[in-house]
């Protein structure tokens, strides 16, 4: 299956929007194994409003808004890895994530155990705000550890380049791009955006 897991160093950096573009770019599938919080618009809404394409139904979609795992029990509900399989699409599949690796999906398995169950190739998406460096070599540590293949690494954010090339080379991973941050955000500017901004190419070979 050609797919790919978008996920991040930590929640709320852009990588739903970065996942959209994506989806965009490569006429691909778009999958959320795992919603918690429904109060406002869900990743899955996003991406169809900023790609146009129809999201594949979430494998879980729960209420609270806060790791899965306590999103979960909060209804009563232990979510099951065999539940979230890869659904079989034709054409790719862009498979976004929740939050950082180290987040629980039940008290007994993360989401890094998740995508290295999968064995699919992860694009790992930072910022490039203060912080970065450390949150950005740890999520690489973790998933080489965890036996990940890394696509590389995708920027959201204003340039830094200097952190940028230091998370590069003690990382000893390809740079993706940088995608910056859009005024106006619609589908025709993310498009723009990525064409200008993100190795698309790289990301292909991956596939």
């Amino acid at each position: 299956m050609n797919a790919l897991v978008v996920t991040g160093t930590d929640t709320g950096i852009g990588k739903t929007i970065f996942s959209a573009g994506l989806v965009q770019a490569l006429t691909a599938s778009y999958w959320k194994p795992v919603q918690s919080g429904l109060e406002e618009e869900t990743d899955s809404q996003i991406v169809a409003r900023l790609s146009g394409v129809t999201p594949l139904s979430e494998g879980y979609l729960l209420q609270l808004p806060a790791s899965p795992h306590l999103s979960a029990e909060a209804e009563g509900v232990v979510i099951d890895p065999d539940r979230l399989t890869l659904p079989q699409v034709e054409g790719p599949l862009v498979v976004e994530g929740a939050g950082g690796l180290m987040v629980p999906l039940n008290r007994e398995m993360l989401y890094l155990d998740l995508f290295a169950r999968w064995g699919t190739p992860v694009i790992l998406c930072a910022r490039t705000q203060l912080g970065t460096i450390n949150h950005t070599l740890m999520s690489l540590k973790v998933l080489r550890d965890a036996g990940c293949d890394v696509v590389g690494v995708a920027f959201i954010g204003d340039a830094e380049p200097e952190v940028e090339e230091t998370i590069l080379q003690f990382g000893k991973v390809p740079h993706l791009g940088r995608l910056p941050m859009i005024e106006t955000l619609g589908g025709a500017t993310l498009t723009e955006a990525f064409a200008e901004h993100i190795n698309l190419d790289l990301i292909r070979e991956a596939l």
